[in-house]
């Protein structure tokens, strides 16, 4: 005899504005307990320092997370000027520095954006996911190990500049599937002679889904009628269900 799964049949995709310090699987549980559904997935990770648009799913909905994971996203970055760190991002520790940042003038910073515009090749950071020998490569670097990496190739479609000052730069990117926006900063920080960090990081766009849609998760679990807030699966597009229908299919 199976065993029956605890919580109601949900189906239905939640628009998350996940918060930050807490990692991305955190969020969508308390949001599955809040609708005490039987199932739950996401489209795609966001670091627990990062904080934006999170695609949670439920019940049928999961069946469009592998499509999920191959579409185009948006990021707000704001890059720390003069450092670097073994991280990427404002938790790591710091590497490589300079003592005093140089000035920057505009025109050094808009040739320094146009050169990461197009097909552009990534070496993957040591505090990612991606596993070698089947061991994540976050674990490995959190012993002080770290392994050559092969470079991939991913797509920056465009970049805008929001704001500057001598210390900070603050970004709206535009990528493909597979971008690794720490990588970026830490990049264009060495363009620019002076090395970067992130210390922020905000998901905007997933596809066609956007944070302007979203609900933060305090706010959420307060929902009277959490379920207004899905939407549901009828209202998804034919194609977001594409790779699970090939699967069933071949």
């Amino acid at each position: 005899m199976s065993r029956r799964r605890k919580g109601d049949i949900v189906d239905g995709v939640l628009l998350l504005d996940k918060p930050k310090d807490l990692s991305s699987n955190f969020a969508l549980q308390r949001a599955r307990r809040t609708l005490n559904a039987q199932k739950a997935g996401h489209t795609g990770t966001l670091d627990p320092f990062a904080t934006g648009l999170l695609i949670c799913c439920f019940g049928k909905a999961t069946k469009i997370c592998g499509q999920m994971l191959n579409v185009d996203k948006r990021y707000v970055a704001t890059l720390c000027l003069g450092s670097e760190t073994d991280s990427g991002d404002y938790t790591g520790e710091v590497v490589k520095s300079v003592d005093t940042v140089p000035s920057i003038s505009d025109e050094q910073l808009d040739e320094c954006i146009r050169h990461f515009i197009g097909e552009i090749e990534q070496i993957p950071p040591m505090y990612s996911a991606l596993k070698k020998d089947g061991q994540p490569l976050y674990k490995l670097a959190r012993k002080g190990i770290e392994v050559e990496r092969a470079a991939r190739q991913v797509t920056i479609y465009d970049i805008k500049i929001i704001s500057r000052d001598k210390q900070e730069v603050v970004l709206d990117v535009f990528c493909s599937k597979g971008t690794y926006i720490r990588t970026l900063a830490q990049d264009i920080g060495r363009f620019l002679g002076c090395y970067a960090h992130l210390s922020a990081l905000r998901r905007t766009e997933v596809g066609m889904f956007k944070i302007d849609d979203a609900i933060g998760l305090e706010a959420f679990q307060d929902e009277v009628e959490p379920l207004s807030r899905l939407i549901s699966v009828e209202q998804l597009p034919d194609e977001l269900f594409l790779s699970k229908l090939k699967k069933e299919h071949s």
